[in-house]
């Protein structure tokens, strides 16, 4: 039974280390301890498909959602989440004036509002994100391993557009605390 269970185990562990490359390549994820802060930067790769464009200009209110956690590895339990993060990127595509209504929410606060004109701007607005100060480090101890990892999924979930990550994807970076 033992055999078994970690014949299990290791086929499940392979499946998921087959799997991890895709979904780095496709979000990626940089964490920077700076001035008592954790600045996370993410860019999210090769999902902006026609499916999304079209929904876009139809005038369809185009969501992303980011969950972002840090986390520190143990040994012998399950991972401890330190801090959790939510960063919400929406565009609305006004059809009249042909220009895009830009929001971004961090953990429910407006952070930004903006109008756009270029859908280039508005791809960005929704899949690149700088230095955002989500964290602070005062949880952190020194010298220790920690990481990030960051959910993205879109709404609206329910409609006839064929999103290209229905289920989500996730991202995971690891970092080393130094003072």
């Amino acid at each position: 039974m033992r055999r078994f269970l970690n014949t299990i185990v290791a086929v499940m562990l392979l499946l998921a280390a087959a799997a991890t490359p895709s979904l780095a390549q496709t979000l990626q994820v940089t964490p920077l301890a700076k001035d008592g802060r954790i600045l996370v930067t993410l860019r999210m790769n090769d999902v902006f498909t026609d499916e999304v464009r079209d929904a876009m200009k139809s005038g369809l209110r185009i969501t992303f959602e980011y969950d972002v956690e840090l986390k520190r590895s143990t040994a012998l339990w399950v991972d401890r989440t330190l801090a959790t993060a939510r960063v919400t990127a929406t565009i609305e595509y006004d059809i009249l004036t042909q220009r895009y209504l830009a929001t971004r929410r961090e953990d429910g606060h407006m952070e930004k509002v903006d109008t756009l004109d270029r859908e280039e701007a508005a791809r960005a607005w929704l899949t690149e994100f700088d230095k955002l100060p989500l964290f602070n480090t005062g949880v952190l101890e020194q010298n220790s391993e920690y990481y990030l990892r960051v959910r993205a999924r879109t709404t609206p979930r329910n409609t006839s557009f064929v999103w290209p990550w229905e289920g989500g994807i996730a991202g995971f970076s690891k970092f080393t605390f130094l003072r």
